[in-house]
């Protein structure tokens, strides 16, 4: 009989192994490390942006930039949109974040 237990499967390791016991836990996975999650609305310079997405070194924004009016060589008015601005930020910048949502906590059927 083989006393040592079979290690979970990477999904489902949650920074425990079994066959470590005497050291106890040696690492805790984090369930989202990062300050900024994506999809978040945040302020930066007094406008509103979008995180686009964030991962361990830089979190991508998308900041919408104003439409150009001008008029053409014979007077006919023109509006262009141009494409929204990308930049990287820190993922843990201290920016105010808008629209976070509090978390559900779920609570135990009885």
């Amino acid at each position: 009989m083989n006393t040592r237990k079979k290690p979970p499967s990477s999904r489902k390791r949650n920074g425990h192994d079994p066959n470590q016991t005497e050291f106890g836990i040696l690492w805790r996975l984090a369930s989202y490390p990062f300050r900024l999650r994506a999809g978040d609305v945040i302020q930066c310079s007094g406008r509103l942006c979008r995180v686009i997405r964030v991962n361990e070194c830089a979190a991508v924004v998308m900041i919408n930039r104003p439409a150009r009016d001008f008029k053409t060589r014979f007077d006919k008015p023109v509006r262009f949109q141009p494409p929204p601005a990308l930049f990287r930020i820190s993922p843990q910048s201290e920016v105010p974040i808008l629209n976070r949502r509090p978390a559900k906590t779920h609570k135990a059927i009885l």
